[in-house]
């Protein structure tokens, strides 16, 4: 009985190591992001002045090389937020939340999302039986959990697939839900699929990131009180639901908080430069 109950003590003491170790990891990465935003910032204003939007228009040739680079800014100013907010994935507070309409906000990012479905020669489908409903959400998180998802959705579903966006309410929850019919989810790899830091050999290869995307969409589910979980099959496809108590607060809107964490790029080309095509960063699709 000694030995076992020193077996558990030692298991806590190495236990609260690997979380202290990790959260200073998540520390490290926040100051790496933050280091990187300037930089990248002196980048895409030389792009701008190099390739303003006028000669982008006249010069196809042009276009297609500024595309690259803004399609390149994408995926380094989404990296450098994934590693800005990797601290706050230790933080287990609510999310400030105010009285918003989901199904507003899923439609709005779903007609956003649907140019860069085509290109990939996807369908994209919202669907929903209800024209509005009032719950309590952040709906900066909201969006930005649904374009991750949309991401994945997109980057790992064959051409001539189908990605579907859906609410559905009934009782104290509520869930919100992505699923496609692309390459499935090994069933090994499920049960630890939102852990934070501790799988970099299974992180994408690139440019598809560090793999901070669904960790940062489990932070947002516990910040409304919620959960994530995910159910898949190999070559069949994947779904990832958001759960989040179906209630209302009486705050009818969030404080601006004045912040861009988009740094002026267009957010939808932002969170799913991992998954567009090129085309999409082309002038006539940047507003």
């Amino acid at each position: 009985m000694a030995q076992k109950e020193q077996q558990r003590l030692d298991g806590g003491a190495r236990a609260e190591q690997e979380a202290e170790q990790l959260e200073t990891l998540g520390k490290i990465l926040s100051q790496a992001g933050t280091q990187l935003r300037m930089p990248l910032g002196n980048i895409t204003s030389a792009l701008a002045r190099l390739a303003p939007m006028e000669r982008r228009e006249e010069d196809p040739a042009l276009d297609a090389l500024a595309a690259l680079v803004e399609q390149s800014c994408c995926r380094l100013m989404r990296l450098v937020g994934n590693l800005t907010d990797a601290a706050t994935l230790w933080e287990d507070g609510p999310l400030p939340l105010c009285d918003d309409d989901l199904v507003a906000l899923c439609r709005e990012v779903c007609w956003q999302v649907e140019t860069i479905a085509e290109m990939r020669g996807l369908r994209l489908q919202f669907v929903c039986g209800e024209e509005q409903h009032l719950v309590a959400i952040n709906g900066e998180a909201i969006e930005r959990l649904l374009r991750n998802l949309l991401s994945n959705a997109i980057k790992f579903t064959p051409r001539g697939g189908e990605v579907r966006v859906g609410i559905t309410s009934g009782g104290e929850m509520l869930e919100l839900w992505v699923e496609d019919t692309g390459c499935g989810i090994a069933p090994e790899l499920l049960p630890t699929l939102f852990d934070r830091y501790r799988h970099f050999d299974r992180m994408d290869p690139p440019p598809h990131g560090l793999g901070l995307g669904l960790p940062l969409c489990q932070r947002i589910a516990a910040g409304h009180g919620g959960t994530m979980d995910a159910t898949s099959a190999p070559g069949v496809g994947s779904r990832f639901t958001l759960r989040l108590p179906d209630r209302r607060v009486g705050v009818s809107r969030l404080r601006d908080s004045g912040a861009d964490r988009y740094g002026g790029f267009n957010p939808t080309l932002l969170e799913l430069s991992d998954a567009a095509p090129p085309e999409a960063y082309r002038c006539r699709y940047m507003d």
